[in-house]
């Protein structure tokens, strides 16, 4: 399948198939990787990495895969580039594509990927924007093929705040692949009509389904349970209170993994407030009276926890990306 000068910019503008090829690459390079067969098919060329909004993940993943395929790879963090604040994104776009053979954005708005996209001359990946987060989807779906050996048909259910980046996505990757798709949230966290009737609309074609509930026990006989954090440390105090209120009786505990039953793996994009050993786990924590926000520590540390996997597969699936865009040939 060619995919060379593709964008990737959100999973709406890839085909079940196209997906499909992505993750068949990805599991491919991740057996090289560990078999130790060298891939570095990409020697000379160079990606640039912009990164508004920091990461361990997303920026490791990005440089590892890179470097495995013999590219090289420039970092801009927020200090370190003029975008949106002395040169336009799209003057941005055009100075680094004639540098670089690849621009990768984690940032804000959506809709600034689409202009550096829009007016770059080579391709643009979306790192991670409010809106979508693509990338992390081909991840946990490659650690769900791996689990299951299979895609369709599978119960994901989403618990938590689905309005934004993982909820979308996720939303998203489950209508394009065939899994039935669940957000289990108070109403005013489900994600906006307009993408639903989307998503719906996908799934008719694929076999998906795309459900909402505010009952916990919608989580009965899921293959996977995911969440995400509840608040960040971006957003003010009165916030937090508001959402953990109403989050707290969505929070993934040993109870409610018993309810989806002993197949379902646990999933998360991490990072986790599952205990005090962060900076922000503890101020939370302690304010809020809490011993962990979204998971327990036991599920977050147990047996039906895929997380770390996940973390991992961010590496190899985004090597996918990068490969099948630039036109690697192995």
């Amino acid at each position: 399948m060619d995919l060379k000068g593709r964008d990737f910019l959100t999973l709406l503008d890839y085909t079940p198939a196209e997906i499909g090829y992505l993750l068949d690459l990805a599991a491919e390079l991740k057996a090289k990787k560990k078999a130790g067969v060298l891939h570095d098919v990409l020697r000379g060329k160079n990606v640039a990495l912009i990164f508004e909004k920091t990461s361990t993940r997303t920026r490791c993943s990005f440089e590892v895969a890179a470097h495995d395929l013999g590219m090289g790879t420039t970092y801009l963090d927020p200090s370190g580039s003029q975008i949106g604040k002395k040169e336009s994104i799209a003057d941005t776009a055009q100075v680094l594509g004639g540098m670089f053979d690849g621009i990768e954005y984690r940032g804000y708005g959506q809709a600034i990927v689409e202009e550096l996209a829009r007016y770059a001359p080579v391709p643009v990946w979306n790192g991670l924007t409010n809106e979508f987060h693509p990338t992390q989807i081909l991840a946990d779906f490659l650690t769900l093929r791996e689990q299951f050996g299979r895609l369709e048909g599978l119960k994901f259910v989403y618990m938590g705040d689905a309005r934004y980046n993982m909820g979308n996505s996720l939303m998203i990757g489950c209508a394009k692949m065939g899994l039935h798709f669940t957000a289990c949230a108070p109403k005013a966290y489900w994600p906006e009509a307009q993408l639903v009737e989307k998503c719906r609309a996908i799934a008719a074609e694929t076999g998906a389904t795309i459900d909402f509930s505010e009952d916990v026990d919608a989580v009965a006989g899921a293959d996977a349970v995911y969440t995400d954090v509840w608040v960040s440390m971006g957003e003010p105090e009165e916030v937090w209170a508001q959402r953990i209120a109403d989050l707290a009786p969505y929070q993934v505990n040993a109870a409610l993994m018993a309810k989806a039953g002993p197949q379902a793996v646990f999933m998360h994009c991490l990072p986790a407030y599952h205990d005090h050993k962060t900076q922000v786990g503890r101020t939370m924590g302690e304010k809020f009276g809490r011993d962990a926000m979204e998971v327990t520590d036991e599920v977050f540390t147990g047996g039906q926890s895929v997380v770390f996997r996940e973390a991992e597969n961010r590496m190899h699936t985004i090597k996918a990306v990068m490969a099948a865009t630039l036109g690697a040939e192995f």
